[in-house]
């Protein structure tokens, strides 16, 4: 074994904070230390609270097992870069942070299979397709569906010179920027991350990212309430928050606490209204009837109770699912009844 088999094996890695491999990312210090089968080197990363350390590591590690040789020990320190340069303040109004955007809105559901995702995916096709500019933050850190729903499972973001500073560029697809952890992960693999290193992951996508001038930036929430939900309320300054529930009743019960979570005087984030998901089956032969299939008008009378606006009602119709599995967010089709339906939360908005 020599230096340079270490070295090749290593470009095999990548470093999710840049899209680069290690040796390209300039992460591997010149120490390479080898004795037989063991071999001994430093990895630099950019800071101490890196939330990729450990997934990278692992990495570095199976890398040389696999390209080089399977007896292999490794020994693997960490080095860290100490930090001068300070993101920009956001003219918007968020601080300490990237952002530049005239509003910042996080999409947030109780529960979990209510078709927030499907929601955030459709309203920011329909945004860009009004002529906004618009920034989406997959911030759903264990189910990241984003890069599925806009056809880009196999993009991989990659770095660009801002300013003195090196930034991941967003993926854009459909005239939406995009960053999801998706992109950074394995996707068979799930992401097994205590909150902390999550809070840190959805941070470094926020405030390393080349998002430049936008009119919204959008955020996938994760369902429930968890770190990450404080963690983008302290980093960013929220415009508002869209709560999505069914007209189901259980789904009704998580809303409510969603609600009153934002409203609480500690978080203090506005609520720009409601959407209520799958209000109705329309089949597609029969498109004048409607079937309340979770039952009738549960999020309308939800948001009236707790008076704040209903954005809209999105019908339940194959098209919708089909969409978001193909890559192809509903809202592309304007014609269509659904992509209509939108088309008019997006309007509530502007």
């Amino acid at each position: 074994m020599y230096p340079q088999q270490v070295i090749d094996a290593l470009r095999h890695v990548r470093y999710p904070g840049t899209g680069k491999d290690l040796i390209e990312s300039g992460m591997l210090e010149d120490d390479i230390r080898i004795s037989g089968f063991e071999v001994s080197f430093s990895l630099i990363f950019p800071k101490n609270n890196d939330p990729f350390l450990k997934s990278v590591v692992k990495a570095a590690e199976t890398a040389l097992k696999t390209y080089i040789d399977p007896n292999i020990a490794a020994h693997i320190h960490t080095k860290f870069v100490k930090q001068n340069l300070k993101p920009s303040n956001n003219a918007g109004g968020a601080n300490n942070q990237t952002i530049r955007a005239k509003h910042v809105i996080a999409i947030h559901s109780g529960k979990g299979g209510v078709g927030k995702s499907t929601v955030t995916a459709n309203l920011a096709v329909a945004l860009a397709q009004q002529g906004y500019s618009v920034g989406l933050l997959d911030a759903d850190i264990h189910g990241p569906s984003m890069p599925k729903m806009f056809r880009c499972e196999d993009a991989r973001p990659y770095s660009v010179e801002e300013e003195g500073r090196t930034l991941i560029e967003p993926i854009e697809q459909y005239g939406v920027k995009m960053l999801s952890i998706g992109f950074f992960v394995n996707p068979e693999q799930a992401v097994i991350w205590r909150g902390g290193m999550a809070s840190n992951a959805i941070k470094q996508l926020i405030e390393d990212a080349h998002w430049g001038e936008l009119d919204y930036f959008l955020i996938d929430l994760p369902p429930g309430t968890s770190d990450i939900h404080l963690t983008l309320i302290s980093e960013l300054q929220l415009t508002g928050v869209i709560v999505v529930t069914t007209p189901q009743p259980v789904a009704l019960v998580d809303a409510r606490k969603g609600v009153e979570m934002f409203r609480n005087e500690k978080v203090n984030v506005p609520i720009l209204g409601l959407v209520e998901n799958m209000a109705w089956f329309t089949p597609a032969e029969l498109p004048e009837n409607k079937y309340y299939i979770f039952g009738k008008d549960g999020g309308k009378n939800l948001a009236e109770e707790l008076n704040i606006p209903l954005l809209g009602q999105i019908p339940l119709v194959q098209s919708i699912r089909e969409g978001g599995d193909e890559g192809m967010p509903i809202a592309l089709q304007a014609g269509h009844p659904a992509a209509q339906a939108f088309n008019k939360i997006a309007k509530n908005l502007s």
